[in-house]
């Protein structure tokens, strides 16, 4: 029972055990930042952010009245949200809130200490600036908080005393922190910005001058020696800590520090070697990243940085960035991001929940904020440009299990997504010693060479994404075979739909629907067919299942490749869905809800929430044995409609309300396949023997998973659309689709090959954008409506308010109503 902890609030033997348990830890916090507890006092909040509005809400506050101007909330603009968020606790008390900036502070005169002198009377102000810009990696100069304190460096002018708090979250995961020597009021932390674990946990050290101070309104659970219930009578527990901490701690997570700080010692040999270790490690990616040129001398990244990387003191571990191209234009952090993962480099990007660096390093007015915001753009979000300019950068942090590998395999990604290889530049061989350093002309062969990765050509031909086609005609009485088909590994023939389509070999009409897919299973294999009904959220049963783990979390192919080797069929005769794979046995299941009441779980798909139902036992087991982790499959409710809100178009205000299955956007995707072809001759290579290699355009077609495949007649000329028209159908062009990872996986093979993503980046410019969204403008469905393969598409341009009529011996041919 030695390990066993209950409730510290209680004499128990195991409550008495944690609260002797929390002291200690509590003890060895203190001794970790060089005090100890006659100096300084640890209040465990529930993170840094819960230990500021702490002392905005306890802090001893003087409101303005005719013989005082008030307290002083001031802080540095460059600081977390969580810091500038004070400000709206202290206007409720009518308290004045200054931002000053760092060029302020750093230019600000030295004055008279006598002049600094706190007669009684005069308000207390309290100045917040952080020990390292977690924006940019600027430390600031601890020397601040006793110039402040002492009056011989003001924030800002006026009569009273100054208290500091040094906002250390950012600092102390990579850096000693002495509070024998730089002794600020009060210190949030957040302890897995330290080790990684636990989250949730930060604390409040307080120094002891200041925590008499502290006002308190509200009591929790644990904080009161006594109080009635029915009388206005309480009074606090004697300990600061025991006054603040309302409720039980997290009292697990708290003795789990202990071990945090133990592992943290035995592994590095203090924060003075973590300190210096992620130093060197940024120093010398900073270096090899200054000095990447393109071709035309241009540089590859603009840095973001108040140092040149001279010294810890000055800078810590953080590369604030963004790539540039080879003209200068920046390209979106939500691109560079996307390539970064496809190199299993995990990168942050936006502005780190502090605007006010992200401003001052960018450039971004007020104004351009407000603009932003009105054209849909909020903090966290992928909206990376506007109007060409940047809304964040790109950041990456060395932490204490940072290797010299990763620092180069993070250059190795920028050099091969940024330069070709004609023109590749070596990476800089240093050791943590040398970080700085760059090598001479000479150590070139020795260096790691900057290659791009080329794409493995395919041995497949153009197979078609799914070896069957499926014509639903109401005259063929085929159904689904229960045994998986073959997957053809050559084929010189045109497809199924292609024949259906009355496509010539080698010459395309112009603007025809060439095939039809839908994807029954969200992120599984594709279902061809000819001729399909539509429902009124777009082909029916298009992205209806999905798959998801134990935890009911959505699974895609970015974090499962393997489910487009999942290939459903749909029989709409016995009604019904066949599940196929390599290895399983096929398994049906049914296209609706059984009779008997489903249990209706909740899930989410981008961000909106939606009703499903479990499909069972029998499939979870199948898929669950295919992955080797448990796997549900769920489909979205008959009863639950999934509504998003579009623009009709630009010049109509209005809305409409669309319904959707469990796709991520619209109702439908539209490809080009002109524009794949495009995409196709840019992705070229050729082998030793000067033989010309392609990827097959069927292949290249089933990565973009789209429904609607046409012709067309020119590349990209699809991007020009505002409506478009199917016989009597019509469509609403919601806007492009920003492509992801995911292109860069083989449907046919789950493989991934980076190319493919990296050229169309090349190719889109700053937005990896490749076909349409659409939406029916309106769908009558009192009778049967398809869409059929070989169906004439008549775009409307978006400056052209011409409309082409479709002939009324055609208006039929891909409708029926």
């Amino acid at each position: 029972m030695e390990n066993v902890y209950g409730n510290p609030h209680s004499q128990n033997i195991s409550s008495k055990l944690t609260h002797d348990t929390v002291e200690q830890v509590r003890y060895r916090i203190l001794a970790h930042f060089h005090t100890s507890p006659e100096d300084y006092t640890v209040i465990f909040t529930a993170g840094s952010t819960a230990a500021l509005k702490l002392v905005a809400e306890a802090f001893p506050w003087v409101s303005p009245g005719p013989e005082s101007s008030g307290s002083h909330f001031c802080y540095l603009t460059d600081s977390h949200t969580s810091v500038v968020g004070m400000r709206e606790v202290t206007a409720a008390m009518n308290i004045t809130s200054i931002p000053v900036r760092p060029e302020d502070m750093w230019l600000a005169e030295e004055e008279d200490v006598a002049a600094a002198s706190d007669p009684s009377g005069q308000p207390l102000h309290l100045f917040c600036y952080p020990a390292q810009s977690n924006f940019s990696g600027t430390r600031y100069p601890l020397s601040w908080i006793e110039e402040v304190k002492s009056g011989r460096m003001r924030p800002v002018s006026g009569p009273g005393k100054w208290f500091v708090l040094l906002d250390a979250a950012a600092y102390v995961g990579t850096s000693p922190l002495d509070l024998s020597v730089h002794r600020a009021d009060f210190v949030p932390l957040s302890f897995y910005k330290i080790f990684g674990f636990p989250t949730g946990l930060g604390a409040l050290l307080v120094n002891s001058r200041s925590a008499p101070l502290l006002r308190k309104t509200y009591f929790g659970g644990g904080t009161a020696a006594a109080y009635l219930a029915e009388e206005d009578f309480y009074i606090p527990r004697g300990s600061v800590a025991e006054r603040f901490e309302d409720g039980t701690i997290s009292f697990l997570d708290v003795i789990a520090l202990k071990h945090g700080f133990d592992v943290l010692e035995r592994l590095t040999g203090g924060m003075e070697n973590i300190r210096q270790h992620t130093f060197t490690l940024a120093q010398y990616t900073y270096a090899a990243l200054s000095t990447l040129r393109y071709p035309n001398g241009a540089p590859v990244v603009q840095i973001y940085s108040d140092s040149e990387f001279s010294s810890p003191e000055v800078q810590g571990p953080v590369i604030s960035f963004n790539v540039l191209d080879d003209n200068g234009n920046i390209i979106g952090y939500s691109q560079v991001d996307k390539m970064a993962s496809l190199h299993n480099i995990h990168v942050r990007t936006g502005c780190f929940c502090n605007t006010g660096a992200c401003q001052r390093h960018l450039g971004i007015s007020d104004e351009m904020i407000k603009k932003h915001l009105q054209a849909g753009h909020v903090c966290g979000d992928d909206v990376d440009l506007i109007d060409g300019q940047p809304t964040g950068s790109v950041r990456i942090s060395f932490g204490y299990m940072s290797t010299l590998e990763d620092a180069q395999a993070f250059l190795r990604f920028i050099i091969a997504t940024r330069l070709r290889p004609s023109h590749g530049q070596p990476l800089p061989l240093a050791t943590p010693g040398e970080a700085g350093a760059l090598p001479a002309e000479s150590e070139a062969p020795n260096a790691v060479p900057a290659t791009r990765a080329r794409c493995s050509p395919s041995p497949q031909e153009d197979a078609s994404p799914d070896s069957r086609v499926w014509d639903n005609s109401p005259t063929t009485g085929d159904a689904v075979s229960l045994r998986p088909p073959l997957l053809e590994t050559t084929r010189t023939q045109q497809t199924p739909s292609e024949k259906a389509a009355g496509i010539p070999d080698g010459g395309l009409g112009s603007h025809v629907v060439t095939n039809l897919f839908l994807y029954p299973i969200k992120s599984c294999a594709a279902f061809e067919v000819t001729r399909w009904p539509l429902g009124n959220q777009g082909l029916l049963y298009d992205r209806s299942w999905m798959v998801v783990n134990h935890n009911g979390i959505c699974l895609s192919q970015k974090q499962e490749p393997r489910l487009c080797l999942i290939q459903p069929f749909i029989d709409l005769q016995q009604r019904i869905m066949v599940i196929k794979a390599q290895g399983m046995e096929p398994i049906a299941v049914p296209l609706e809800e059984n009779s008997k009441p489903a249990q209706i779980c909740q899930s989410k798909v981008c961000a909106d929430r939606v009703n499903t139902y479990d499909c069972g036992e029998k499939i979870s087991s199948w898929l669950s044995k295919f992955f080797g982790r448990p796997c549900h499959l769920i489909k979205q409710s008959s009863d639950f409609q999934r509504n998003a809100r579009k623009k009709r178009g630009k010049d109509q205000s209005a809305c409409t309300t669309v319904t959707l299955s469990l796709v991520n956007e619209a109702q439908y995707l539209l490809i080009n396949r002109s524009s794949v072809l495009e995409l196709q001759r840019q992705l070229s290579t050729s082998d030793e023997n000067g033989k010309e290699e392609l990827f097959p355009v069927n292949n290249l077609i089933s990565r973009f998973r789209a429904n609607i495949i046409t012709n067309g007649t020119r590349a990209f000329e699809e991007e020009k659309w505002d409506e478009i028209s199917v016989g009597s159908l019509h469509f609403q062009v919601v806007g492009p689709c920003h492509r992801c990872q995911m292109i860069c996986i083989d449907q046919q093979t789950g493989q991934r090959n980076r190319n493919v993503f990296q050229k169309l980046s090349e190719r889109r410019e700053r937005k990896v954008n490749f076909g349409l969204y659409l939406m029916h403008t309106s769908l009558d469905l009192s009778s049967p409506c398809y869409l059929s393969v070989g169906s004439q598409v008549l775009p409307v341009l978006k400056e052209n308010i011409e409309h082409y009529d479709l002939p009324a011996s055609e208006k039929h041919q891909e409708v029926i109503s």
